[in-house]
């Protein structure tokens, strides 16, 4: 797995997720924006979706959870908050509130607890309770 072309995948579907974010429905350009961010999370899951699924098994396994794992574009969050530039001109992002897909565990029994994809780098972050706690997977 290209790691690179990883990060460059996701984060260009995280652009486009916070460009739709600042339309309205009744914008003209909405549906189109839409249909562009759901064929790149389509191209996303046919490049890398056996190599993350697989990822996503072992955090799941050392997690001690039996719900089902997803593509990996469900672990989009639905809001993406970009960061400053590192010195490499490089864009992180943050994802605050409750997002990305809830999982049982009983190590973690009555918390909501939730795995979300983010990029640069790559990373499964597993939120409890909606604040971001651990990366449970880093692509580098």
């Amino acid at each position: 797995m290209d790691l690179n072309k990883l990060d460059k995948d996701l984060t260009a579907i995280v652009e486009k997720r916070i460009e739709l974010s600042k339309l309205t429905y009744a914008d003209e350009d909405y549906d189109d924006i839409e249909e562009e961010m759901h064929d790149l999370e389509d191209d996303f899951n046919e490049e890398y979706g056996d190599e993350l699924e697989g990822e996503l098994e072992k955090i799941y396994d050392k997690l001690d959870s039996d719900t089902d794992i997803l593509l990996p574009s469900a672990y989009l969050a639905n809001k993406y908050t970009p960061m400053l530039p590192d010195a490499k001109g490089v864009i992180s992002y943050e994802v605050k509130g409750k997002e990305g897909v809830p999982i049982e565990s009983e190590q973690f029994d009555g918390q909501d607890v939730r795995i979300i994809i983010i990029p640069n780098p790559t990373r499964f972050v597993m939120q409890i309770n909606g604040v971001p706690m651990k990366d449970l997977w880093r692509s580098r």
